[in-house]
């Protein structure tokens, strides 16, 4: 606890540092420091190894005494750190915005492509796909139980995150559904949007959803959809996986649409909820008449019905009504059947209240069903309570329009605690087989058992300041209101208690713990006399502290709280939450510290780490001595049991990999480990959330002339005291800050990042019995003022506190500088100065852009407690930027906090803590990051000689400046001179201003109060580039890259009479990417390169040589696009096609993204900047938003270095060019772009049937392209194939725009989705993307060389630039093709590797394609679809190219397919015959080729089969259109007879064959087992066992024959012929001419059936001769011929 040893002046003397600080087995950790220096810095105990930052460390401050909410002071040398994260367990959260209730845009996107196996006869299948209230359906297929579909839908949505991920996606099978009627439900699946949302790329890709019936759960699978789901944010990108083999998505089992370890068959399970009793329900009412009636009348019951609705995986259970109860007790159950695991993570359980116009929510709460189980190997199914679960929601005070209702329905952070409700949940798995049981909603429970002792608790505040109070506020009266639960509440205050129930009484313990329970009651009589609640502090009015804001004049006397109430005694489920949360918090600070070490390139990152898991594992072992500590079983849940066990081997496991993990740190694997330890802090806070509650939560309430203006909330758990310290809240007995803030929607947007007030505050929360320390934890030196009580009676607590001690400081802030701050102004600058605050002082910079070098002084701060109290742990400070407006008033950019240095009157002032040095800190604007912030603070302490003790304020004095004071020398950083010299290319896409074009531009460049002009462009419209290129100047910034200031770039149009107008500008944060840092200087003979490159070269058999064993004419560009998707070739590999098409047919390189992305935005050496002019956006997401902002580019580059004298220049050393030697001219250059655009996929629908008619659109300058004629019909996926020429002139033409646009009949056309290129970029980068290096040489045929330029001339042109010595070709490297001597194969080789030339070698651009996003303007952020294509690029005074590729899509094939049905074996039999009992079956079987059901082909029936032999020789004939490369069967035809124009569809060569009926079995025409020559050579295996089996293909083979198996066994024969071929021999279906087939030889078959009928006629004769003799007559009369002779003719 504390630590009372003084010395002479009041400051703890320092102890011993503890045994752990340093482990055995890392000496070096503090070996920067001797620990006697240290000494002066850990008063009162040491610091923990995580606390120290090892790079270099001078000082700690940790949480000692208890007095104040200790902050951490990390030091680089003595600098105080800002880790802004949620982690550090102190700090008051700088983000004021609520993040959540916020709504966000989604997108749903969901593929339907088949489905298998559905249950049912002749059925017409259609899928529903329901999101929420939205449902989009599928087309019908007829007659069949495995339909075809590949239907995309997409679903569009602007809702907060929560309400997103709650809702649930439903996909059900409708069979006969149309416009009369509803259709009947096959069966449906459900899972909620946020499982798909937290899986890998937020989808799930090619996946089998099983269809189940809840009604008819006995019934087991009803078949399987087969889709593609993906849930997109704003800003989320998606990779769509290459497809799989076919063969693999067969696999129904391997691949079901669940989430990773749910298991594949899942079992129905009943959720039985049971609800017992609400109680602390607001007083309210929601009809206006009940009011007046009770003004009337005087009628004065409870006005209010409340019922609990709950819901899961889109089921609704009520609980009945219970009328005019504010405390209603229900005992009833509602019980959901749904699969286990569920795939709906949340119940929402709702109290609501009844109404006979519109229910409303009371309150709301969600269960987690993972926190209520685990599916470990020891793990528990879902259980809870019996438990009370509180709800937050609204204020209590009630108002007929309710402004903060949605809190009420869940949606954003509740403000004040709404009610409790008594549950418990359970789940039962069930057996399908075992007869129904009762699934009762009401059932009477006897009692509420286990329900633990209810203990008198004791909550006691003290408000110690109240600054910053917005003075929007009014300077009326303020007081602050503490409750916790429905205790120290005005409005409940009125029930005086039940005492009859109290401890000792009489009566049955179930209604002892009832009355105590109901007591809402701000009194008690208790043991120690009447102690009467205080839970508002005194109104007073505020004072101005200056035009932002007011405080509450307390001064020495700090206003107290208290508050008693009485809840369940659940501190154990409390404090090891504590426990652990206290592990995850050390571990997240660690981490912290190790990632800004990384960041600030410090040294000795893996020893810091090292550290963190040290501590990190003696954390765990602590939990596990303490977690199961407590002997008191009463109360303990089989939740509480089982989370115990499972804390305890979770933790313990961590400890154990952490301790394993600490020895493998080393400085290589930092980063790893690190990610590693995240995975640890995450488990760790999902453990400390405590799903049973127990205590409410506290809420503090700013109130201003009885109105309710701000809240904060604080949980119990953190402010709860345990004799144990690990057990004890964070914030439990010591003071903290808090920022009060605006509560509900009202929150959102820029009223939520204004500080509301600033509470110091001080909290303590425990058993009345426990209190006799409560008062430990605050600032000494204080007296307490209590009520004045009778004589004799018991003290009471303070109802203030006054202060008799305090200290006298000066406050120094050093304010240097702020770099990336929000654009305030509508040009998109800012006139930034900073405010800061400090206990009721503030202070305010000048206004400069944005270096202030400013050292403020606050003198005479004073501060109550004892001075080591405040050495360890002083106040924060508040720095609040604002922009400053020549009019109105000034606005708000961003805030930060930080804690200053202290020094005490008797320390010396030196190093290591002094002086403080300068810290970036990071500026928050609502959540979103604003900028950061140059700093350093130091508190120094007055002593009693007056401010004569304290360092002189010196530096140098700026005359310019007048009374502002510099940073002082000491602090400022070191300078050194620097020159920048800026590359100045152009201006492109420059906006107009004010109306006006831009006309004549000019760039100002500013950095450090330093800068340079360049050339006025007279012209921007004829040529919007520069005359001058270079142009420098000299500046002074620090040595310490980390702290160099940002470089403005501006843009200015100098229009008539000298005026000059702002077009746009742009802060460039960081310039460490522009300092010039001189290379080695390596030889310019590549003789290691050319003998490794050689190795490399064609000396044996070339490709060429074998590329002519190939039929040139079957190859085209199509060959190598589809060799180049990686996993098409690896398919390829499988189905064993010839090597020479995996290894032979050339490729080019399919990127999954854009070319910029793996180029770095081709900013080798010209760089775009872009500029803005506006506001910054408000959203979350400003990146975003900027984006709007934007109103051209600034191209041009930096170089920035040291100046010194003994910089060595070339010979050939241009110095007007400065660092930027040998780039291009910028003169007008003509060029020929030639734009190839293959295919756009997964297109947003844009008509209402949930298609698309895209074409293209391509816009470069002047020239626009539509190909609308040649629009596609309905197609999403569209395969465009088509080239483009376009002329234009750079620069003035350089940002190509290539759209995709719907094509209506009526009205204008939608644009879907367009992607922009910047082609001058791609022009003039090193990477040479204008035409892609193809991977191998050749002068005609599908992989004819494009480029003007031969490999040859490429190369000699790099090695000329490059100021290489070469080429040279040796003999050795040359390559024989055709008869001729070339070298052309050897300059590509060496072209292919040019990344390994030293010095300027740099990756070149392949032949390629690229994938792009298309984005709408008006959905900014979410990808609309992709484009597939690319770009070259020639220029027109160089050899005209050839002509362009022929990429038009392949036109498909005519076959025919011809299918022999010979015979089936062993097929099942499914009928009993009605005379013998035997088992027999009639049979046919069914073909269709995939997704042609319409098409399907019937053998005829083989009647009364007793073994499940058949005999058919039946012929079925499918025409089909066929894509050899995509493996894809086409079909051309109308959706509907009211379609303008044909479909095309791209379905998998697939044959279906069918048993009818029973299920059906399918060969991939490309690939499927070989059939065996023999029914008994024919097993299961061959289908099951398929990746084993040897495959064919019908393409390759042409023809074949076998068995294959399904149920039974069918002899099958497979012939495909060619159209042609077809033509030249037709053949007849079935038995028909032309070719019929001979008639099955059923002699044997027909003699069986005869001998089993005589066989069933002679078993009637001794029925009938039995009935005889028993004298009952019964006469059966059978016509044998007739029926002889229709199984002679059907056998």
């Amino acid at each position: 606890m504390k630590h009372n040893t003084r010395c002479p002046h009041g400051v703890s003397s320092p102890p011993p540092p503890p045994p752990y600080f340093v482990p055995p087995d890392e000496p070096a950790i503090l070996e920067t420091e001797d620990l006697d220096r240290m000494q002066g810095m850990f008063l009162g105990g040491g610091p923990d190894p995580d606390s120290v930052s090892l790079a270099s460390v001078t000082a700690v401050t940790t949480n000692v005494s208890n007095k104040r909410q200790a902050w951490r002071i990390k030091e680089t040398v003595v600098v105080v750190c800002l880790l802004v994260c949620h982690a550090t367990l102190s700090k008051p959260d700088i983000k004021m915005e609520p993040s959540s209730g916020r709504p966000v845009d989604y997108q749903i996107s969901v593929t339907v492509i088949e489905a298998r196996q559905l249950i049912g006869l002749n059925m017409d299948p259609m899928v529903c796909v329901e999101i929420g209230e939205d449902k989009k359906y599928t087309s019908m297929k007829e007659s069949t139980n495995c339909p075809y579909y590949n239907e995309y839908f997409v679903f569009d949505f602007h809702v907060p995150p929560d309400v997103m991920f709650d809702k649930i996606l439903k996909l059900s099978v409708i069979h006969s559904k149309n416009l009369l009627r509803s259709g009947t439900l096959v069966g449906t699946f459900k899972l909620d949007v946020g499982t798909i949302y937290f899986q890998p790329e937020h989808q799930f890709y090619h996946k089998w959803a099983l269809l189940s019936d809840p009604d008819d759960i006995s019934a087991g699978c009803k078949g399987y959809i087969k889709c593609d789901v993906a849930v997109v944010a704003k800003g989320d990108t998606i990779k769509t996986p290459h497809k799989a083999n076919e063969s693999d998505e067969d696999d129904i089992e391997g691949n079901l649409l669940i989430p990773e370890g749910v298991p594949a068959e899942r079992q129905w399970a009943r959720y039985y909820l049971k609800i017992y009793r609400a109680e602390g329900l607001p007083r309210m009412n929601t009809s206006i008449m009940a009011n007046v009636k009770k003004a009337f009348i005087g009628e004065n019951k409870d006005l209010v019905d409340p019922y609990v609705q709950v819901l899961f995986a889109g089921q609704k259970g009520k609980t009945s009504v219970q009328k005019s109860c504010y405390e209603p007790i229900w005992n009833e159950q509602i019980v959901f059947t749904e699969m286990f695991p569920p795939l709906c993570k949340r119940i929402k359980i709702q109290i609501r209240d009844s109404d006979k116009v519109n229910d409303v929510a009371i309150g709301t709460h969600f269960l987690d069903l993972r926190k209520i189980s685990n599916d470990g190997d020891k793990g528990f199914l879902p259980t809870l309570g019996p438990a009370w679960v509180n709800m937050y929601g609204s204020t209590r005070t009630y108002t007929l329009m309710d402004e903060y209702q949605e809190l009420n329905e869940g949606l954003g952070e509740g403000v004040s605690f709404r009610a409790r409700l008594l549950i418990s949940l359970g789940v039962e798995i069930l057996d399908p087989s075992s007869p129904e049981i009762s699934s009762a909603t009401d059932v009477q429970l006897e009692g509420i058992p286990n329900i633990s002792e209810v203990e008198e608790f004791f909550l006691f505040g003290s408000f110690l300041e109240a600054t910053m109070i917005d003075r929007k506020i009014g300077d009326k009266p303020i007081n602050f209101e503490v409750t916790i639960g429905y205790y120290g509440n005005e409005i409940d205050g009125a029930a005086k208690p039940k005492m009859k129930g109290k401890k000792g009484g009489g009566g049955d313990g179930d209604e002892e713990e009832t009355e105590l329970i109901h007591n809402s009651s701000d009194e008690e009589m208790d043991d120690d006399g009447d102690l009467t609640s205080v839970a508002t502090t005194p109104p007073m009015k505020p004072v101005v502290t200056d035009r932002n804001y007011f405080h509450l004049p307390y001064f020495e006397r700090k206003p107290c709280i208290y508050i008693k109430s009485w809840w369940q005694d659940q501190r154990r489920r409390l404090y090891n939450a504590n426990i652990i949360d206290n592990i995850a918090d050390k571990l997240e600070d660690g981490l912290n510290d190790v990632q800004e070490i990384i960041k600030t390139e410090k040294t000795y990152p893996e020893r810091r780490l090292r550290g963190v898991l040290e501590e990190l594992s003696r954390g765990c072992r602590s939990f596990l001595s303490l977690a199961n500590q407590d002997q008191n079983l009463s109360g303990r849940t089989k939740l509480d049991r089982e989370r115990v066990k499972l804390c305890m081997s979770e933790v313990e496991s961590i400890g154990q990999q952490a301790k394993a993990m600490r020895s493998q740190v080393k400085k290589s694997t930092v980063r790893d480990k690190v990610k590693l330890a995240q995975n640890f802090l995450t488990k760790l806070r999902f453990l400390a959330e405590e799903p049973q509650h127990s205590i409410p939560d506290v809420f503090l309430w700013m109130i201003s002339n009885g109105k309710r203006i701000a809240y904060a909330r604080v949980p119990s758990k953190d402010i709860l005291y345990s004799p144990t310290e690990e057990e004890t809240g964070k914030d439990c007995g010591k003071v903290k800050t808090i920022f009060l803030r605006i509560p509900g929607k009202k929150g959102f947007g820029p009223a939520g990042w204004t500080v509301q007030s600033k509470i110091e505050i001080y909290l303590w929360l425990g058993l009345t019995r426990q209190r006799k320390d409560y008062l430990n934890g605050l600032p000494n030196g204080f007296e307490e003022n209590k009520l004045s009580k009778g004589p004799g009676m018991p003290c009471s607590p303070p109802i203030s506190l006054t202060y008799m001690m305090k200290q006298i400081f000066q406050l120094r802030v050093h304010m240097y500088q702020a770099r990336s701050l929000f654009a305030a102004d509508s040009t998109g600058l800012s006139d930034p100065f900073a405010r800061v605050f400090f206990s009721t002082q503030s202070q305010v910079t000048e206004t400069l852009c944005p270096t202030w070098d400013q050292l403020l002084v606050f003198e005479n701060v004073e501060l109550f407690g004892e001075a080591c109290e405040l050495r360890d742990d002083p106040p924060i400070i508040v720095i609040e930027i604002y922009d400053q407006d020549t009019v109105g008033k000034a606005e708000f950019m961003g805030r930060t906090f930080a804690k200053p240095v202290v020094k005490m009157a008797d320390e010396h002032y030196g190093p290591p803590r002094f002086p403080p040095q300068l810290e970036y800190y990071q500026i928050y604007r609502g959540n979103c990051t604003a900028g950061e912030m140059l700093a350093a603070f130091e508190l120094l302490q007055i002593g009693p000689n007056g401010k004569a003790d304290l360092p002189p304020i010196d530096g140098p004095t700026d005359v310019d400046r007048g009374p502002i004071l510099p940073v002082p020398l000491g602090i400022r950083p070191v300078l050194s001179k620097y020159r920048i010299e800026v590359l100045f290319w152009g201006l492109r896409d420059l906006k107009r201003v004010n109306l006006a074009q831009v006309d004549r531009p000019r760039v100002d460049i500013e950095c450090a109060g330093k800068g340079v002009q360049s050339a006025l462009i007279p012209n921007y419209k004829k040529n919007p580039n520069f005359s001058t290129l270079v142009k420098w100047f000299e500046v002074d910034l620090p040595e310490n890259e980390l702290l160099h200031p940002p470089l403005n770039i501006r843009v200015v149009d100098c229009r008539a009479f000298g005026r000059y107008t702002l077009v746009g500008s742009n802060a460039v944060p960081s310039l460490r990417k522009f300092i010039y840092r001189a290379t080695d200087k390596q030889a310019n003979n590549f003789s290691t390169s050319g003998t490794h490159l050689k190795k490399k070269t064609w000396t044996k058999k070339g490709d060429e040589i074998e590329e002519e064993e190939l039929d040139q004419s079957m190859l085209d560009w199509w060959s190598k696009y589809f060799a180049s998707i990686e996993t098409f070739t690896e398919v390829k590999r499988e189905r064993s096609r010839p090597s020479f098409f995996c290894c032979c047919v050339f490729s080019n390189k399919v990127y999954p993204k854009e070319l910029e992305s793996e180029f770095d935005s081709f900013e080798d050496w010209l760089h775009s900047f872009n500029l803005f002019r506006g506001k910054g956006g408000d959203d979350d997401d400003q990146n975003v938003t900027d984006d709007d902002r934007i109103v051209g580019k600034f191209k041009g580059s930096l170089c920035m270095y040291k100046v010194s004298d003994d910089m060595q220049r070339d010979v050939s050393f241009d110095s007007s060019m400065g660092m930027f030697q040998n780039i291009p001219h910028n003169d007008p250059i003509n060029i020929l772009v030639r734009i190839y655009v293959i295919r756009a996929t997964d297109l947003h629908p844009a008509d209402i049937n949930g298609k698309a008619d895209p074409y293209i659109a391509i816009k470069l300058g002047k020239t626009e392209i539509k190909d609308k004629e040649n629009y596609i019909s309905k197609q999403l996926n569209p395969l465009f194939g088509k080239s483009f020429d376009v002329e234009a002139t750079f620069p003035m033409d350089s940002t190509l725009t290539v759209s995709i646009y719907d094509w209506d009949l009526v009205g204008t056309d939608d644009l879907i989705g367009e992607t922009k290129l910047d082609l001058e970029n791609r022009f003039y980068s090193k990477h040479r993307p204008t035409c892609g290096i193809t991977s191998g040489y050749a002068i005609h045929g599908y992989n004819v060389w494009r480029d003007p330029m031969k490999p040859s001339q490429i190369l000699a042109r790099l090695c000329k630039e490059g100021k290489l010595d070469g080429p040279h070709y040796g003999p050795g490297g040359r390559v024989k093709v055709e008869n001729r001597q070339t070298e052309e194969h050897l300059a590509l080789t060496v072209l292919k590797h040019w990344e390994e030339i030293p010095r300027v070698g740099c990756k070149l651009v392949p032949e390629h394609v690229e994938t792009r996003p298309l984005l709408h303007p008006d959905k900014p952020g979410i990808e609309q679809g992709r484009i597939e294509m690319w770009v070259d690029m020639f220029p027109k005074d160089m050899t005209a190219p050839g002509p362009a590729l022929d990429i038009s899509p392949r036109k498909p094939k005519k076959f025919e397919l011809r299918v022999i049905v010979w015979n089936t074996d062993e097929v099942v039999l499914e009928d009993d015959d009605i005379f013998t009992g035997e088992k027999s079956s009639d049979i046919f079987v069914r073909g269709w080729l995939k997704g042609q059901q319409e098409d399907k082909q019937d053998t005829d029936v083989h009647y009364h089969s007793i073994t499940g032999e058949g005999n058919f020789n039946w012929r079925y004939v499918y025409p089909f259109d066929y894509l050899m490369a995509e493996e894809k069967i086409v079909i051309s035809k109308k959706e509907s007879m009211f379609a303008w124009d044909e479909t095309e569809y791209k379905i998998p060569a697939r044959l279906n064959l069918q048993v009818w009926d029973a299920d059906h079995f399918s060969l991939d025409l490309n690939r499927f087992p070989r059939g065996a020559k023999t029914a008994k050579q024919c097993t299961i295996g061959m289908v099951t066992n398929e990746g084993e089996m040897p495959t064919v293909s019908i393409f390759k083979q042409k023809r074949i024959k076998g068995w294959w198996p399904f149920v039974g066994k069918v002899e099958a024969e497979l012939h495909l012929l060619t159209g042609e071929e077809a033509e030249r021999s037709p053949v007849g279906e079935g038995r028909n001419e032309p070719e019929p087939l001979e008639k099955p030889n059923t002699s044997v078959s027909l003699s069986l059936s005869l001998s089993l009928f005589l066989l069933s006629i002679y078993s009637f004769r001794s029925i009938l001769a039995f009935y005889k003799l028993t004298g009952t007559g019964v006469i059966i009369q059978v016509d044998t011929t007739s029926f002889l002779s229709s199984d002679k003719n059907n056998i």
